[in-house]
């Protein structure tokens, strides 16, 4: 057996509770001033953050958005220099801690991520970026976050219908992980977990939301995930999702959720080895991709791209797109059968 894995530089604490040690994982990455960062929607949720690190807070700037726009990002670095921050705070979802990452590829400043959904960027060196209707993603140890900082508690707030696609968006991240051409049994073992802990905590958080245990399991089925997408390249799946988003729009976590099945369909011939994993986390014989479609059904999350307001007649146009310098997929990406899976999730079909 030869491989090679290359295990990324963080500090992780997880539990419940661990929002009181922020100072003390600040002070252990060398900070001294940080800037609080959130969306508008989560200001409220990372204030009281102010008053817990007193001086050590030099400001909030509560205007991160989701696929990362350039403009604020350039707005984030400006307010991050007037203040003369030396670190970063992201609590939120993707979009606080994208806003982190993209502080940090300008300014070298060192990051504490603290998630509240399932996304897994706080630990992934990947940041996605928009401009002019198109978003780029790019690879570099720049934008790793130095700390994360995992409190369940804080995912108790997490709606359900969020918890449910946050977490399909998650169980993506390891799925195309079990295929990628990097891909290493380390890597796999994570993965396969990483399914199996969120496909079993999911459900029980749609119909108990302030489930404690099922939120630890699923926060660190999360991290798994995470891992796995910071560990290995990525195919299929997120090329569609990041063409989807960056040119439509469209929201981030439920686009994951519509694609995944039909990725996932595409790819399973080409792939037996990942499917056969993936069926034992899900708990199937056999067909994981319609065991996937069939867990978005249970939890209620969105089934087609049309119930996410995309429109019939950019479909083309999506597809055009997504065939542009195509990611390294197990499977060669040929425009008529991308367009017609496009088609599929755009009508919430399930997967054949």
């Amino acid at each position: 057996m030869n491989f090679a894995y290359n295990g990324l530089p963080a500090r992780v604490l997880f539990g419940r509770g661990t929002l009181t040690r922020l100072a003390e994982l600040m002070g252990e990455i060398g900070g001294k001033r940080a800037l609080l960062l959130s969306t508008p929607a989560q200001r409220g949720q990372v204030e009281p953050l102010l008053a817990l690190l007193g001086d050590a807070a030099v400001g909030l700037f509560a205007e991160a958005a989701m696929h990362t726009p350039l403009d604020i990002s350039e707005r984030a670095v400006a307010t991050a220099q007037r203040a003369g921050a030396d670190c970063v705070i992201a609590l939120g979802g993707g979009s606080t801690i994208g806003l982190g990452k993209a502080i940090a590829l300008r300014t070298d400043l060192p990051q504490i991520a603290v998630p509240t959904t399932y996304a897994g960027s706080e630990v992934t060196p990947i940041l996605g970026q928009t401009e002019g209707g198109r978003k780029t993603t790019q690879r570099t140890l720049k934008v790793l976050p130095e700390a994360v900082l995992y409190d369940v508690n804080l995912t108790l707030t997490l709606p359900a219908s969020m918890s449910a696609t946050s977490g399909l968006n998650a169980i993506a991240h390891a799925v195309e992980g079990l295929y990628a051409r990097d891909g290493n049994p380390i890597v796999s073992l994570m993965a396969e977990e990483g399914v199996r802990a969120l496909a079993q905590a999911l459900p029980r958080i749609v119909d108990r939301p302030g489930d404690i245990e099922a939120r630890s399991d699923a926060l660190y089925g999360a991290w798994l995930c995470g891992t796995v997408l910071g560990s290995a390249g990525m195919a299929l799946h997120h090329k569609l999702c990041h063409t989807l988003g960056g040119s439509f729009n469209l929201p981030h976590a439920e686009t994951h959720a519509v694609v995944l099945p039909h990725a996932t369909a595409y790819n399973a011939a080409a792939a037996p080895d990942a499917m056969a994993r993936l069926s034992r986390a899900l708990g199937v014989a056999q067909d994981p991709a319609g065991a996937l479609f069939d867990l978005g059904v249970r939890l209620g999350a969105p089934a087609g791209l049309k119930a996410l307001g995309m429109s019939q007649v950019d479909l083309d146009r999506a597809a055009d797109l997504a065939v542009e310098n195509p990611y390294w997929n197990p499977r060669p990406i040929e425009r008529p059968a991308i367009r017609r899976l496009l088609q599929a999730a755009f009508d919430g079909d399930r997967p054949a």
